[in-house]
């Protein structure tokens, strides 16, 4: 009886190790930031948001590579302590980014409804560090 508990633990712990390993996404790019912002991943694209208190950029990578934003736009909801602002990005090269007043720092959170091509592309959601 002893055993066969024994094989059942096994065989519990392989199967959890390989789900757990098939959980991960195998991908040929990284998620760092290539901007000096703050990187997250949504549906396969990695969204990196570059806040300062005068220009808010968001730039869009899909698979490592730069995505066209000609197309795109993004609502932008600042939350810092009570405060809220909201901001619309709009194509500025090869990213999207808005001029003005930020009142952006640590503990910021960041929600962004993106856009392209007039369909949503998801929400983003940052805390700035």
């Amino acid at each position: 009886m002893k055993t066969q508990a024994f094989l059942a633990t096994v065989t519990l712990a392989l199967a959890g190790s390989a789900f757990a390993a098939g959980d991960k996404h195998d991908h040929a790019h990284e998620h760092k930031p290539l901007h000096g912002g703050v990187v997250v991943e949504v549906k396969d694209m990695d969204y990196e948001l570059v806040a300062k208190p005068t220009v808010i950029r968001l730039h869009l990578r899909d698979h490592g590579k730069k995505a066209d934003v000609s197309k795109a736009s993004a609502k932008v909801t600042l939350l810092t302590g009570t405060e809220k602002q909201e901001v619309e990005l709009k194509p500025a090269g090869d990213r999207l980014e808005a001029t003005g007043s930020f009142k952006v720092g640590p503990g910021t959170k960041v929600v962004a409804l993106v856009t392209i091509a007039g369909k949503s592309a998801g929400t983003v959601r940052f805390a700035l560090k």
